[in-house]
């Protein structure tokens, strides 16, 4: 089971349904925000635990519990992610649930990389190879900069770091 944690901005899209436990996942929970970059509606997904980044259009968003593993699915082909691992994060994220916001430091992030999206943009506009370029940028990004170094977190090292941890044993 795995819950997505939607802002404020997208609680009338997906009303919080319950209390949820701790994910089986590898990722964690997905947090969820939707913001506009040239008048197109864009929907930024963070682990809460890697801090790994997707950035898609912004369709179809109620219907996000039942699609989230499969774009979690095509990000982590991405990455370079091995098929079983994949497969196996897949499986622990059902069934996907809506619960309220819990890390205020994943909402701050996320804030971040909503902001920075479209000076990331501007050369490449809003086609998919240049959605996918942005989210590859912000999963290099290093997060939590200001701690000491062995507590700052680069979203895409930490992803694979973590489903190897969880799957590969």
């Amino acid at each position: 089971m795995v819950a997505i944690r939607p802002t404020r901005k997208l609680r009338s899209a997906l009303p919080v349904t319950q209390v949820v436990g701790l994910p089986d996942t590898a990722l964690g929970d997905w947090y969820a925000n939707r913001f506009v970059v040239g008048r197109q509606p864009l929907l930024l997904l963070v682990s809460s635990t890697s801090l790994l980044p997707i950035l898609v259009r912004a369709r179809r968003v109620r219907e996000l519990p039942n699609h989230l593993e499969d774009l979690v699915a095509c990000r982590l082909v991405r990455l370079g992610v091995a098929p079983p691992l994949i497969d196996a994060e897949r499986r622990a994220m059902r069934p996907a649930r809506i619960a309220p916001t819990v890390d205020r430091s994943v909402l701050g992030i996320m804030a971040d990389f909503a902001n920075s999206v479209p000076y990331y943009l501007e050369a490449g506009g809003l086609g998919d190879s240049a959605l996918i370029g942005v989210e590859n940028r912000l999963a290099e990004t290093p997060c939590y900069a200001g701690k000491a170094s062995d507590r700052v977190v680069v979203p895409d090292r930490k992803a694979l770091e973590l489903l190897v941890a969880k799957w590969a044993g």
